[in-house]
């Protein structure tokens, strides 16, 4: 598999029910392991000290019935029928929206948007019209463009819920692994078993972690069966306690009791909610994960397995709890105490399994959140591994991992009871939810261009229940609820310190830019010196000719004599073909030699490795200059900047099997030495010209020249900035720039060019000061 673009799933209309019912199964390892093991700590978590567990059984079929409702319109009737629809080209979650609601406001999320970028095939999926339908939708969407405040609120939104997206990650691997050891208490004596229960999920939660450098393609197979082994094991239990010990309990799943529940517990049942709305955590991967899978799949397996399978679980505790109301202490309200005691060992075993199985799941989904947000200029650069050369969306990031690591068992180790754990996570679930709320209510009117007064009925109804839940969580700040805040605080000083940095120093590119006409007149009458070789001049910017090159002139009066302005950069869809990848122009007269290349990446894409880029990348000039004086009908030029020529669309070698193909030979060169007698290896490059095309004399001598230069290597040429805040600057902006953004600066990973490891390709660093 490609990596560069991964699995981009079609999910036409005729897709076979076999494929369905596949990738239905396939999901129950990789998107419902969370949600799935949420019974292990639920009612322990809303019966730990808000309210109490008497026999008139009041509470205990409230909090049923409050579980039943919120399972039904939380993932069922919002995620399942509504919020999988909003997805962006298949792919889902919290940046997925954002993605999609700049396109449709025409906002520019990131700093070097360009007009040819809306030309891109995902900008035009299913033929959608951008223009909102409505009065109300046109003024808001007008709002947007006009206000920078606004801009900068709608990505504060998703931000948030991306920085709680990651707080869940510390979390939830904390919560559901701690959970499934408690079954230990059950079997030894009551003061000894935390003694043992938080050694052996920090050894469980370490082992977690050290293996993720291994990646999950090797045991994923494992995963799907687990859940459901897990899934089938908690449903028979549940179906085994309401027979044995109470038929009746289904009466609990009406409304009434959740109305009689807050009529007897009032201020204690309301903070009870916290526990309450644990059942719902891990909803948000059936919309993070879709890129994964397709939309039918997700739904056939949340509503025929794990919706019926959580309902039986959670009614068969409920039929125990309400026959057993002498309860020693807070754990006998726990998952393990309604298991059969001859079955509880194994159940043990599976609970873990699968604790261990919705902890991968949600690590997983926090690393390709920071990816995805890094390629966005929302997150300082870190290293990304593939763990897959096969599956697309296994990656790991080491930094990342430690980091979770280390909190992981922080959290462990610190609260030691579920309690803490539930309220930290419970608000961490429930702040991403009413993101997701708010952000689909944007989606509504501006994107599916439907009435504004749809728009609020799905906030009344889901934000008002969502509202309810977090203020039930946030009364419990002192109690455990300030680790997500804390958090989420901290990373989100990160992310928008380092938006903010990465505008500003594109702004900074922009008024330092030289003119074109500058570098048209650099000669030999003025001691320039062009040399052997391809130059790649690395820069943010897509018009123009960066500073750094007129600083490496000033200092170093040579350049390459085949020169091309590289700009590698990332656009708000999440995926571009590799037959959309290169943007190729021209900059001056042809016997310049000077090209501008622009590298188009959509924010889930994945580069491919560093020989193939260079590659393309060669093909794609090659392709332009056997192209630019031919208009074929369809040919795709695009209508992007135009500086002395269009810019135009060009595939790579792999997609475009009419175009030129570049071949490579190794040759080997004796070099005789006083001592040794060492071969040096030199590359012979060649074009391969297709037999139906027709060039000029002057594009064949350029194709020549770049075949020359290719041989002779390519230099990467790259600025190192030193970067301050401008004189007269505000205390907050020079914090900003100084301490934080240059902190993240030196310790972040220097940007990753994609030929900067080849072995034959030179470095060169160009050291500025750059005032923001």
């Amino acid at each position: 598999m490609d990596l560069e673009t991964g699995i981009r799933r079609t999910h036409a209309k005729g897709e076979s029910w076999r494929t369905v019912l596949t990738l239905a199964y396939q999901s129950l390892g990789v998107v419902y392991g969370d949600l799935s093991t949420s019974p292990l700590y639920v009612y322990k978590s809303t019966f730990a000290d808000d309210i109490n567990h008497t026999e008139t059984n009041e509470e205990i079929y409230g909090v049923l019935s409050f579980v039943f409702w919120t399972l039904t319109l939380v993932p069922l009737l919002k995620y399942v029928f509504i919020v999988l629809r909003a997805d962006d080209n298949g792919e889902g979650g919290t940046f997925a929206l954002y993605s999609l609601l700049c396109r449709h406001a025409r906002v520019n999320s990131l700093p070097n948007c360009q007009v040819a970028d809306q030309e891109l095939s995902e900008y035009k999926r299913e033929s959608v019209s951008l223009s909102p339908k409505t009065s109300f939708g046109t003024t808001l969407r007008s709002s947007l463009e006009r206000h920078k405040i606004l801009q900068r609120l709608l990505l504060i939104l998703a931000l948030i819920g991306t920085c709680m997206g990651i707080g869940d990650g510390v979390l939830t691997p904390a919560i559901s692994v701690f959970s499934a050891v408690s079954g230990l208490e059950l079997s030894m004596a009551k003061h000894h078993h935390k003694y043992v229960e938080v050694p052996v999920a920090c050894i469980i939660l370490i082992g977690l972690f050290a293996l993720q450098h291994y990646g999950t393609h090797r045991v994923g197979f494992l995963f799907a069966p687990v859940v459901m082994t897990w899934l089938l094991c908690i449903s028979s239990i549940g179906i085994y306690n309401i027979i044995h010990w109470n038929p009746h309990v289904y009466q609990a799943l009406s409304p009434y009791y959740m109305f009689k529940f807050l009529r007897k517990t009032q201020r204690e049942g309301w903070m009870s909610l916290g526990g309450i709305l644990l059942c719902i955590t891990g909803s948000e991967a059936m919309f993070a994960d879709l890129g994964h899978f397709s939309q039918l799949s997700i739904k056939i397996a949340f509503t025929s397995m794990v919706y019926p399978s959580l309902v039986l679980a959670y009614m068969g505790q409920a039929a125990y709890l309400s026959m057993h109301h002498e309860m020693e202490s807070d754990y006998r309200v726990g998952f393990y105490v309604s298991v059969p005691e001859n079955l509880r060992w194994p159940v043990l075993v599976i609970a873990i399994l699968a604790a261990v199985v919705g902890s991968q799941a949600i690590i997983t989904g926090t690393f390709s959140a920071i990816k995805q947000c890094s390629a966005l200029d929302c997150f300082p650069r870190v290293k990304i591994v593939h763990t897959s050369s096969k599956f697309h969306g296994q990656i790991y990031i080491p930094e990342i991992n430690w980091i979770l690591m280390v909190l992981c068992l922080v959290v462990t180790i610190g609260f030691r009871d579920t309690k803490r754990m539930g309220n930290a996570a419970g608000l961490a679930v429930i702040t991403v939810m009413l993101v997701t709320t708010c952000l689909m209510s944007l989606v509504i009117v501006l994107c599916w261009h439907k009435n504004v007064l749809l728009a609020l009925a799905f906030v009344l109804t889901f934000g008002s229940m969502e509202a309810l839940y977090f203020s039930a969580s946030l009364i419990k700040f002192l109690e455990g609820a300030w680790v997500p805040i804390a958090l989420s605080l901290i990373i989100l000083l990160v992310m928008y310190t380092w938006h903010f940095g990465t505008f500003k120093k594109h702004e900074f590119d922009m008024q330092n830019k030289v003119p074109i006409n500058w570098l048209l007149g650099l000669n030999p009458s003025l001691g320039i010196v062009r040399v052997q070789g391809i130059g790649l001049i690395h820069t943010d910017l897509v018009t123009g000719i960066p500073s750094i090159f007129s600083h490496l002139v000033t200092n170093l009066p040579a350049f390459h004599k085949v020169l091309v302005f590289l700009c590698i950069k990332s656009v708000p869809v999440p995926h571009v073909g590799p037959e959309e990848r290169f943007l190729v122009g021209r900059i001056g007269p042809r016997e310049c030699r000077i090209y501008r290349c622009i590298v188009r990446y959509g924010y889930r894409d994945f580069q491919k490795d560093e020989v193939e880029f260079e590659r393309d990348l060669v093909c794609s000039i090659a392709e332009f200059i056997r192209t630019e004086d031919i208009e074929p009908s369809g040919s795709r030029t695009s209508s992007g900047s135009k500086e002395y020529g269009d810019m135009k669309v060009v595939g790579t070698c792999c997609t475009d099997r009419e175009g030129i193909c570049i071949s490579e030979d190794m040759l080997c060169e004796e070099v005789t030495q006083l001592a040794a007698v060492p071969q040096q290896k030199k590359k012979r490059v060649r074009f391969v010209v297709p037999e139906s095309s027709k060039m000029d004399r002057d594009s064949a001598e350029e194709l020549r020249e770049l075949m020359d230069a290719r041989e002779s290597g390519i230099a990467n040429i790259h600025g190192h900035y030193y970067v301050r805040a401008k004189h007269g600057s505000g205390l907050i902006t020079k914090l900003a720039i100084n301490v934080v953004y240059d902190f993240l600066r030196r310790n972040s990973r220097a940007p990753i060019y994609a030929t900067s490891r080849v072995s034959d390709a030179s470095t060169i660093e160009v050291g500025m000061i750059c005032h923001l």
